[in-house]
């Protein structure tokens, strides 16, 4: 590759004299040559050329004379004693010594070879190189000593200390090059020496391990190309001397895009650094070769001389084919080097490819217009980005796109249908790369599509307006919005504890989708739809999406999904809008209305609203489907009749799979969560709609379901925030007039409304007492309904009797409910009115059976006080007429009273239900209640119904609670 006649440089007599001589023939003073008279004072450098040549020609000397490490350690020293003026003059006196250690045949060792690369590099650092002759030859004396003498094209197989510092001292040479000179070494007779060059700079900065030599050897191959970026002064070419560079790279060009390619997707343990740096030099190459300016200034090619030989074969001709075939083919590279980096975990990576995609954008849009979909899939993916500096640095790149696009009227439509292109090409795709990618790069690519649609803001609206469009980007969200619902224990999940023991805004359970697992990646879609409803029509996606909802079971819970991050996004909610400008959601507030209205009447209706969630039937469950068994049912809202649909109200012997009982609990999980969207995108207008959303909203509070009825009370509870209630009891007395006139009217119709008792009881679990005189009434009307038909609805009335009971033990504590008689004789009369009905229940239990009294019974009741007193107490104040009752005691005692005979149910479940809130009821003490509370209590254990040693066990406990709170048990352990 290297011919020796072209390794040694031609040395004049009068440069050789110099160094073999004793006295250098302009030196006046001979006594200056006096080793000790040359020495420099100390902290100073030596200025004078005569001085300064005394000075070193002893250790060039001795350096040509006996090459050693030592003797050229020795030379760098006395060097940094040398100002830089100086050493400008001695420059090739210097060099000569060091350049013939190099030159000199036979093998030599690499520490001596690394010490004259090291003294060579800081001449250099510190003088220019204004002979032509001196730059080619260290160039190819460098090189030399880089490569492999056996095989010129790969490096030498020497120590990485040695290699990292030819390297350098090489760059330090390329910068060193002073004027004009530095543009000889890209004329066409030097392409040889380039290529062998640039070979082995690329086989460095791919092969080596370390991360030093691989970043220098990177950075050397920018310097060769005049693409350096370091703070260092570099030669500034005019354009032809550019074109001329780029017409010697662009030889290079394929070699060195596809070995940096490799580099850039290789393995990602070579560090940041090493990748930034060859996404830099990919750039650049790529920018000075295919520059758009370079190309429409050449306008005819110069014929190949002749002189050449087989060189001029190797020359590339950057006609129009060529330009066009190897814009292809970086077009390939570009989508390889974009996959890699996108997403890639350091964040000056992702900077840097933002960087590149700018420059290609701005320099070389003509030529690679192949290029341009990827490049701006890269800025657009970008905006989006976590790391701020990524992020300003990829809008200002947008603007300046977009600006360039303006200035020029010709392009404005084409950018716009890039874009569009660009974003419907990504849509189709987006199902398979959800499937098939990982975590990473579908995070990136719904970030692309996000940017995308930030990008064309307005003009979204447009792209929409085609149906094709609308039906490619709606799909690709239906498919890749699919839920998981095969997780058996979403439907195990039962509310079985109270409502009012969880928190208001309990935790929700995460969703599970098909196609990905990470939370960011359903934060980028949610945001995908709310950018489409922020910019595009309101009417036509709501159209659009609830069609979808309609037509497929399949498609519903996505489709609500989508519509309910639309009209957020319509109202402006969490839409992070990028576009210069930008005035906010064009949607006006009615369309925003209408459009919340008409999917929330779509959401409750009958069909959509009331699903079975559950697999086997619990009481509650088998209530219901008593109730529900009537095959044409009337709406709250409405009085046309509906047909149920058996999908939606299937009968008790219908099977439901798991996926389906999942997918209703899901459904109904994500319409709860769109009526609390719509609440908080409409505000306070959304105040009218609580008459029809409410009730539905409360109806699902009251579920068994543990999912739907934590869905529920987030709603309630983001409802009541948007609206402008300071608290849920609030929201629910604010609006407990309609409520409750709903429930009273469909208490009567229970048959078609059988979730009246249980938004009662919501309604009971979430306010406070100013809600009991508005329900004393329908407390009587429910006690009515459950005389009537306690077989039919005993559970359901029991569960709403249950939550009364809790709500007024939490309204009325007993320190606040106790009479003004002392607590003590209170307590005292009380217990003597229990044993007295224990023992006369005894009594008359043993007369029925017909066994007589004996005497020691007569005895015990003759010790007894008589029932009288028991009244006497309550009418201590001395008034012959007894006082009324308070109304929360009232509807206490009636509630006992017309309970007592649920307690000989066959159910056991519906058996315990009466004492569980009968000993809420006893807390408050008075002689009224505890009887009939007792009376229940002991009405449980029927001779006539069997039970089993666990039932007997509960009893048991059930049964000393109770008599433990009202203060009875020692008397019910002495009467057992």
């Amino acid at each position: 590759m290297f011919h020796e006649h072209q390794l040694l440089p031609p040395l004049g007599g009068e440069f050789k004299r110099r160094m073999l001589v004793p006295h250098p023939p302009n030196l006046q003073n001979h006594h200056l040559l006096n080793l000790n008279a040359a020495l420099p004072p100390a902290m100073s450098q030596i200025s004078d050329p005569n001085i300064a040549f005394a000075y070193l020609r002893p250790a060039c000397v001795q350096l040509t004379k006996d090459p050693s490490v030592t003797n050229v350690e020795t030379l760098r020293g006395q060097l940094k004693d040398i100002n830089d003026a100086t050493l400008q003059k001695l420059q090739e006196y210097i060099l000569f010594p060091l350049r013939f250690v190099l030159k000199v045949p036979g093998p030599k060792k690499e520490k001596l070879v690394q010490a004259v690369a090291e003294a060579i590099s800081f001449m250099l650092e510190n003088t220019c190189v204004q002979s032509w002759d001196t730059l080619r030859d260290l160039f190819s004396e460098l090189c030399l000593c880089l490569c492999c003498p056996a095989d010129p094209g790969r490096p030498a197989e020497v120590s990485e200390e040695l290699k990292l510092a030819l390297v350098v001292c090489l760059d330090a040479l390329l910068h060193a090059a002073y004027g004009d000179i530095v543009f000889r070494l890209y004329e066409s007779i030097m392409l040889l020496e380039l290529g062998a060059a640039v070979s082995l700079l690329l086989a460095l900065s791919e092969k080596e391990k370390s991360r030093d030599i691989q970043r220098a050897a990177l950075k050397c191959i920018q310097t060769l190309a005049l693409q350096c970026d370091c703070t260092q002064v570099h030669v500034s070419p005019s354009p032809d001397k550019r074109c001329s560079v780029g017409d010697t790279m662009a030889s290079f060009l394929p070699g060195i895009t596809t070995t940096v390619t490799r580099i850039i997707a290789g393995d990602p343990r070579q560090g940041h650094t090493v990748t930034v740096r060859a996404i830099k030099v990919w750039s650049m190459m790529v920018g000075l070769v295919m520059e758009d300016a370079q190309l429409r200034s050449r306008k005819s090619l110069q014929p190949v001389s002749a002189e050449l030989g087989r060189i001029g074969q190797l020359l590339v001709q950057r006609t129009p084919d060529w330009v066009k075939s190897t814009a292809e083919k970086l077009s390939v590279l570009l989508k390889r080097i974009i996959s890699c980096t996108s997403a890639h975990l350091h964040w000056r990576v992702r900077l840097e490819l933002v960087q590149l995609a700018d420059h290609l954008l701005a320099s070389c849009s003509q030529s690679l217009r192949e290029c341009v979909g990827p490049l701006l899939e890269v800025l657009v993916g970008a905006v989006n980005d976590e790391e701020p500096r990524v992020r300003e640095r990829c809008e200002a790149a947008l603007r300046e796109v977009s600006q360039r696009s303006q200035s020029c009227s010709s392009n404005t439509q084409t950018f716009s249908d890039v874009l569009s292109e660009n974003l419907l090409s990504l849509a189709s795709s987006l199902p398979r790369l959800m499937r098939t990618s990982d975590d990473q790069k579908k995070l990136f690519v719904l970030k692309a599509f996000l940017g995308y649609l930030k990008v064309l803001g307005p003009l979204v609206s447009v792209v929409l307006n085609s149906a094709a469009h609308l039906e490619i980007i709606s799909k690709a969200l239906m498919q890749v919005l699919e839920l998981d619902v095969t997780d058996v224990r979403i439907v195990e999940e039962r509310s079985y504890t109270d409502a009012a023991e969880r928190s208001s805004h309990a935790h929700v359970q995460k969703k599970h989708f098909l196609y990905f697992t990470d939370e960011k990646i359903f934060c980028a879609l949610m945001e995908i739809c709310r950018t489409l409803g922020y910019h595009g029509d309101i009417y036509l996606l709501t159209d659009h999406f609830l069609d979808l909802y309609r037509q497929s079971s399949a498609c519903r819970k996505q489709a609500a999904m989508v519509l309910n991050e639309v009209i957020r996004g319509a109202a402006g909610i969490s839409v992070a809008a990028r576009r210069l400008g930008d005035e906010g959601p064009s949607t006006s507030r009615e369309d925003l209305k209408a459009a919340a209205v008409s999917v929330m009447e779509e959401y409750t209706s009958l069909n959509n609203w009331h699903l079975i969630t559950a697999s086997e039937e619990t009481e509650r469950d088998r209530q219901d489907q008593q109730l529900l068994s009537s095959s044409r049912l009337l709406s709250i809202s409405s009085s046309d009749v509906i047909t149920a649909n058996s999908a939606s109200l299937p009968a008790s012997s219908t099977f439901a799979t798991i996926q389906q009982l999942n997918s209703n609990i899901w459904q109904l999980c994500i319409q709860l969560e769109g009526v609390a969207c719509f609440a908080q995108a409409l505000e306070r207008d959304f105040r009218p709609l609580l008459m029809t959303s409410l009730y539905p909203v409360l109806e699902k509070a009251g579920e068994e379901t543990l999912l739907v009825s934590q869905a529920a009370l987030n709603a309630m509870e983001d409802i009541s925030e948007a609206c402008g209630y300071s608290a849920l009891k609030e929201l629910i007395n604010q609006n407990s007039d309609y409520l409750l006139n709903d429930i009273s009217l469909n208490l009567q119709r229970l048959s078609e409304h059988p979730q009246a008792p249980r938004v009662l009881a919501v309604m009971l679990t979430h306010s406070d007492c100013s809600l009991l005189p508005l329900v004393g009434d329908i407390v009587q009307d429910v006690l009515t309904a459950l005389d009537l038909s306690y077989n039919r609805s005993a559970a359901l009335f029991c569960s709403l009797l249950q939550a009364l009971m809790k709500a007024l033990v939490r309204w009325f504590p007993a320190a606040h409910s106790r009479t003004n008689i002392p607590a003590r004789s209170s307590s005292e009369q009380e217990e003597f009115c229990i044993r007295h009905f224990f023992l006369e229940y005894r009594k008359q239990k043993e007369l029925s059976e017909g066994i007589g009294i004996e005497e020691d019974d007569a005895a015990d009741l003759a010790e007894v006080p008589p029932p009288s007193q028991c009244e006497a107490v309550d009418d201590a104040g001395g008034s012959d007429v007894k006082a009324e009752l308070p109304l929360h005691l009232s509807i206490t005692k009636d509630v006992m009273e017309r309970c007592i005979h649920l307690v000989s149910d066959p159910a056991l479940r519906l058996r315990l239900k009466v004492p569980s809130f009968c000993l809420r009821s006893g807390r408050e003490g008075s002689c009224s209640i505890l009887p009939k509370m007792s009376l229940s209590t002991l009405k449980i254990l029927n001779p006539k119904l069997p039970l089993s040693p666990c039932s007997v066990y509960a009893l048991n406990l059930t049964i000393k609670h109770i008599l433990t709170q009202t203060c009875a048990w020692k008397w019910f352990s002495d009467y057992n």
